[in-house]
């Protein structure tokens, strides 16, 4: 189907549905076709669309840390358990 830009303008809604249904709509202007509607991919279901990315994993095997990391640091482990956030130094 071919319609002129004025006969558009007056009926863009029920060319939009002959669009969605299937139908070729051009529109024309002075006669010559200018541009074609065109129905838009329907969104993906919501049980297909991921809800929100997912970044666990994104840095598997990138990082690497020693099996003895932990070793001899009874200092660090007392520390991170015991020791104060700030030393008095700082902020007294």
């Amino acid at each position: 189907m071919i319609v002129n830009i004025h006969a558009a303008k007056t009926h863009l809604s029920k060319l939009i549905q002959r669009a969605e249904a299937g139908e070729e709509v051009i529109i024309a202007r002075n006669g010559a076709p200018a541009v074609k509607l065109t129905p838009v991919d329907p969104p993906p279901a919501e049980a297909d669309a991921p809800s929100a990315p997912s970044w666990f994993g994104v840095l598997k095997g990138k990082i690497w840390m020693s099996p003895d990391f932990d070793a001899d640091n009874e200092e660090i482990g007392r520390l991170m358990e015991e020791g104060e956030i700030f030393s008095r130094e700082d902020g007294d």
